[in-house]
């Protein structure tokens, strides 16, 4: 069975950091990339970050460049994002998600992705 299970959302003050974790089972993580999505209130799901474990390309959209930094644990199959000087537009859940590696050229693209978790609440408070 495949599973994406996320972790480490919570509630936090504008200027704090969380980390969040994927820990991923059920399928052949060196075929795939794993991404990071978020979706706030009445707005579309949005790519945040992604990394391929296989080569350790890692990936930011330009809202968290500079403030989120991806990472992998190829031994325990999981990834982590760890979310610096927080701001409240961070505010969202947080999804992690599956894409086959050969895709990556669409990586942004929600719908190329195969394996989604269940989602964890971040909310920063101003």
């Amino acid at each position: 069975e495949v599973q994406l299970v996320e972790s480490g959302g919570g509630l936090v003050q504008a200027g704090g950091s969380l980390r969040l974790s994927c820990a991923a089972s059920g399928f052949t993580f060196d075929d795939y990339a794993i991404g990071w999505f978020r979706q706030a209130p009445g707005k579309e799901r949005e790519g945040v970050s992604c990394i391929s474990s296989s080569d350790g390309s890692t990936y930011y959209a330009d809202s968290v460049k500079g403030r989120f930094t991806i990472s992998s644990d190829n031994a325990k199959n999981t990834v982590y994002l760890q979310m610096n000087s927080l701001k409240p537009e961070d505010t969202a859940v947080y999804y992690c998600a599956a894409i086959d590696r050969a895709l990556l050229l669409r990586l942004w693209v929600p719908d190329e992705y195969d394996y989604w978790g269940q989602g964890t609440q971040v909310t920063v408070s101003s």
